[in-house]
């Protein structure tokens, strides 16, 4: 969200908004706290002068009142609340005296409202903006006046006062004269004398205020200029200015003359004001700003936070968070998160130093010691549905939304291989066997695939019974079956060897989850009517049913270690922790703030990790009485079987085994783009040899 990073006055703590909770983040010890009031996805947040009060906004659903809750920052609890809005708050900010509250509604609202911290009432409140200009977007507040503040949007900006003891605000509009555009970022000088305002156009619009001590005198703000970057290789009036690319999305004043300017396309601009009048310039925007240092970020630029005199903290839209020296203007990626839901996460066979997870446009590989991402694969504009590791460690398989299958390295990222059109619909899970040349996919058509992967990839047989979506796919321990489920309230058992059905398993639910035990000879499966069930691998016959939730659906199950133990995670925003003989849950993961769609246990049992709807992953200890003897987890099992050998060049020595120790924290993160990818007109068909030589020769 615009402004959705904060640090706190005392300079210790981070705070940003993940789902309908707020992070309030130790910068030292990265350890967090969450607060919980919310019904919805926080949408506006900000942090008072003095830091003794937060104060956060959300969405509600179209119809329904939005809250805006007061947090008091020493006990982490609501002081008071208001629903005083409609369907969404855009903006909240605290007076420079933190008297006032204000908030503003979104589109569907358009109300200012300004609430009294003191008194937890409401004393006033109007329209934003004027029936003929666009909604206002954002709010700007004073240094030095308490009772003044500025709201910007679609053509509108406008500077308010509060009259505490009329109840009453009093708007005035700044006389741009003919320009027309769409304001962003605002930050007004230390003095309360000008302000300098962003516009999507891409230039800096910088105003005097004018604002008067006496109420009843009125005040009328004025345009000073529109500024933007000078080019000096450009000699020709009108030439030689440069807009930013898709507006100026925030801005920061650093003192004696300096702004650093954060752009749409994620440039990072520190410029200063040059000493020149302009005079029958033909342009509106003028070029008043010469650049000292200049870089350039990951996606839209959302936040700049001081963090010290030489140290700002810039947030992304793509949620990511930087740390940038002034001094040598040298960039460090801090923070980093899924800018969708994690559909999938996997730890590779007997090794719990990383995890990959699976999410719109990228895969990631983190490092759990470290909380860090080691690795990330991008396919742009498609969503991850499933990733898992393949035994020996030498590949990332994937399963894609447009119906191909991926395999990746683990340590550079590239394509190893690719199955495009491996399924019709859309590919929704994918498994591989413990021998390594052996995978099957699911699909949204409802068919099951079984593909070689040892040398060239080849389809080996397709699995028809399901009529819905397929869910999961899993392997039993000794590769001879597979257990699928699906959203047609079916889990078939496969002998995959005879590519033959074994048995059904059926219940009034729509499957999302079928996991084989350790041992093979049980399967746990979950879906959308909160119950767990135990069936019986011989046949078919359900052994026991337990409420895996009082509310919501169960997404995502997993054993841990030898299966003595198993995490689920659903809808409730809940992880619990089960023992799987008594059919108990004995532990309870609070902390998700939106629905839990995948869980998974480490190899070694000691750790949870858990990802969610908004983008969120969680990684939780295990309690010491909660965890099972395993075997050794420090190095990649060796596999007896098949190796998988994909097409294409790769490097013989890339192993999962060794990210944790190649990537050391001072390296920069990783970033691989995967090719696009030629379909084969046949989808089904084990004879691409044609498509396979043409498409190793373009890589090539």
């Amino acid at each position: 969200m615009p402004g959705g990073l904060k640090v706190h006055p005392c300079g210790k703590y981070m705070i940003f908004a993940i789902g309908n909770k707020l992070s309030v983040m130790n910068i030292q010890s990265d350890r967090q706290e969450f607060l919980s009031g919310h019904t919805n996805t926080i949408s506006a947040f900000d942090v008072s002068p003095t830091g003794a009060f937060l104060a956060s906004g959300q969405i509600s659903h179209m119809g329904f009142r939005s809250y805006v809750i007061l947090w008091d920052w020493t006990t982490r609890k609501e002081k008071a609340r208001h629903d005083l809005h409609r369907v969404r708050v855009e903006s909240v900010r605290f007076t420079g005296t933190e008297r006032f509250l204000v908030s503003l509604g979104g589109v569907d609202c358009g109300m200012i409202i300004v609430w009294d911290v003191e008194k937890g009432t409401a004393i006033c409140g109007a329209s934003a903006a004027r029936e003929t200009t666009g909604a206002a977007l954002r709010l700007e507040t004073l240094r030095m006046r308490g009772d003044a503040f500025v709201s910007g949007g679609q053509r509108t900006l406008r500077l308010w006062t509060i009259d505490s003891e009329a109840r009453k605000l009093r708007a005035f509009d700044v006389a741009v004269g003919k320009l027309r555009r769409d304001y962003t970022a605002a930050r007004v000088d230390d003095d309360d004398e000008t302000m300098l305002v962003g516009t999507m156009t891409g230039d800096v619009v910088k105003i005097k205020l004018n604002l008067s001590d006496d109420p009843e005198k009125p005040t009328c703000p004025t345009l000073l200029g529109c500024y933007a970057r000078h080019k000096p290789a450009r000699k020709t009036p009108g030439l030689d200015c440069s807009r930013y690319s898709n507006g100026v999305r925030e801005l920061w004043l650093l003192g004696e003359g300096k702004i650093l300017i954060g752009a749409g396309d994620g440039v990072v601009d520190l410029v200063e004001e040059r000493k020149v009048s302009f005079r029958n310039y033909n342009n509106p925007t003028w070029p008043q700003y010469r650049s000292l240092r200049r870089t350039q970020v990951n996606g839209p630029i959302s936040s700049f936070q001081r963090l010290d005199s030489d140290t700002m903290l810039i947030g992304t839209e793509a949620c990511e968070i930087y740390s940038l020296t002034l001094g040598s203007f040298e960039l460090k990626l801090l923070k980093t998160c899924h800018t969708g839901p994690v559909y999938d996460i996997a730890f590779p066979y007997n090794l719990s130093d990383v995890f990959a997870t699976a999410s719109f446009e990228s895969l990631r590989i983190w490092s759990l010691r470290r909380m860090q991402e080691l690795l990330r694969i991008v396919v742009p504009n498609f969503t991850a549905s499933g990733v898992v590791f393949s035994r020996d460690g030498k590949s990332l398989l994937s399963a894609w939304n447009d119906g191909a299958l991926r395999a990746f390295t683990p340590l550079t990222g590239r394509l190893a291989f690719a199955i495009p059109n491996a399924h019709n619909k859309g590919c929704s899970a994918i498994a591989a066997a413990s021998t390594g040349g052996l995978i099957v996919s699911g699909g949204l058509e409802g068919q099951v695939r079984v593909w070689s992967v040892a040398r060239t990839p080849t389809l080996l047989g397709v699995l028809k019974e399901h009529t819905a979506a397929v869910t999961s796919v899993d392997f039993n321990c000794f590769d001879t079956e597979v257990v699928s489920a699906s959203r047609d309230g079916s889990c078939i058992i496969w002998d995959i060897i005879n590519f033959s059905r074994k048995h059904v398993l059926l219940a009034n639910t729509q499957f999302s989850c079928a996991n084989y035990l350790p041992s093979g000879i049980q399967i746990l499966a979950t879906g959308s009517d909160r119950r767990i069930t135990y069936w019986d691998v011989f046949d078919a016959s359900l052994v026991r049913d337990v409420e895996g939730s009082a509310k919501g659906a169960i997404n995502s199950l997993s054993f841990a270690s030898v299966g003595d133990f198993f995490a689920s995670g659903g809808s409730d925003q809940l992880v619990r922790f089960w023992d799987y003989n008594m059919g108990l849950p004995v532990a309870l993961g609070r902390g998700h703030a939106a629905e839990v769609f995948v869980v998974q246990c480490s190899p070694c049992g000691q750790f949870l990790v858990s990802g969610s709807a908004d983008g969120g992953v969680f990684v939780w200890n295990v309690p010491d009485t909660l965890r099972t003897i395993s075997t050794p987890t420090s190095t990649v099992g060796t596999n007896d079987g098949a190796k998988l050998k994909p097409r294409g060049r790769i490097v013989p020595r890339e192993n999962v085994n060794q990210l944790e120790g190649k990537t050391n924290g001072k390296k920069k993160l990783q970033i691989s783009e995967c090719p696009p990818i030629e379909g084969r007109k046949s989808s089904g068909s084990s004879k691409s040899s044609k498509s396979s030589k043409s498409s190793k020769d373009k890589r090539n």
